[in-house]
């Protein structure tokens, strides 16, 4: 049995189809992963998966160009070279499966399984409906509805947790360490970097080592909050490296961006200071202790806006440093288990 796996959006959204995944990979001799750019590193992270092609989907990314006639053809030639017996698209509620369904069908794919809430004629074998309630999963646990509906179960013993294939902690960090992760895919997710700055100042003086992480894009961002304080390793990790580095951390301060998915898939306990631009209930850190911080009832609520719609951003500025201070320590204690007050 050759499988054919999709998920074409960002780093985060691969990470929780890991458990579905495990589970279609439970019942092939060979699995593909076809992801788009911000995923494929991910994608070649998850156990399960043999292969990974990268596509970048007009329908799925954020700032599409036009359709391409020629590069559709060519993705159809790839999936037609690979022979698949079966594929299943994995999506989020508010993307359509069915463009990505009609060019593996061109493509000879003979049977598909996706979540779609439209009628997809020809383009589907199983076309698996979730409504009300049943919508309103966690992220993880929807993507492996679908993989159950298509015939598929976790292996005995598989917890159905987030999960990479086995990582190594870097032995040049000093312990204890926490690390603090102020990027984001997008600014309406943002806690303010000032906030950060004080957080990592805080966490020093309590005892902690303070690891800073970042992008190559967030080393102005991540140089400001470590501020000679902590150690900045903005620019410097690869997804890998970032994986081994929250690996090692006793905790992870992160918004609801990829880094803080990548951190429960590695068992890290996480402060998540979550915009609820999207429901906490589907996109919360997975499977791992953690403390939720924002306010999720703000009047962006819901909005999935790029950019805070909201004059001062009350839903993440409100928190303040000494909350994820104290959340950090609910999470893993004082560096020398010593009681201290945290003001």
């Amino acid at each position: 049995m050759r499988t054919l796996v999709v998920r074409l959006d960002s780093m985060g959204d691969v990470l929780v189809t890991g458990p579905a995944v495990r589970a279609l990979a439970a019942g092939s001799d060979h699995v593909t992963f076809l992801a788009g750019p911000l995923g494929r590193t991910a994608a070649e992270l998850l156990p399960g998966v043999d292969e990974v092609l990268c596509w970048e989907a007009p329908w799925v990314v954020a700032d599409p160009g036009p359709v391409d006639p020629e590069a559709v053809d060519s993705l159809r030639d790839r999936v037609a070279e690979g022979r698949f017996d079966r594929a299943v698209i994995f999506t989020s509620f508010h993307q359509s499966p069915l463009p990505t369904a009609l060019v593996l069908r061109l493509a000879g794919v003979p049977w598909i399984g996706a979540i779609s809430v439209d009628y997809p004629g020809s383009l589907l074998d199983v076309r698996h409906v979730l409504e009300g309630p049943d919508d309103d999963l966690p992220e993880p646990e929807r993507a492996l509805s679908l993989a159950r509906a298509c015939g598929a179960e976790l292996p005995e013993g598989d917890d159905g947790r987030l999960a990479i294939r086995p990582v190594r902690p870097p032995e040049h960090l000093p312990h204890p360490y926490v690390v603090l992760h102020p990027g984001t895919s997008a600014p309406a997710r943002a806690w303010p970097a000032e906030h950060h700055r004080s957080t990592c100042t805080r966490l020093t003086e309590l005892g902690f080592h303070v690891v800073v992480t970042g992008g190559p894009g967030e080393r102005d961002l991540t140089a400001y909050v470590a501020d000679g304080e902590a150690q900045d390793l903005g620019g410097l990790l690869d997804l890998e490296e970032l994986a081994g580095v929250l690996a090692g951390a006793a905790a992870v301060v992160v918004g609801n961006t990829g880094p803080a998915h990548l951190a429960a898939a590695v068992g890290t306990p996480v402060v998540s200071l979550f915009a609820p631009t999207v429901p906490a209930v589907r996109w919360a850190p997975y499977g791992v202790r953690s403390v939720l911080l924002g306010d999720q009832g703000a009047p962006c609520r819901g909005t999935r806006a790029l950019t805070c719609p909201v004059p001062g951003h009350p839903c993440l500025a409100t928190v303040q440093p000494r909350e994820v201070v104290g959340a950090v320590v609910d999470l893993c204690g004082y560096p020398d288990q010593s009681e201290r007050f945290v003001s």
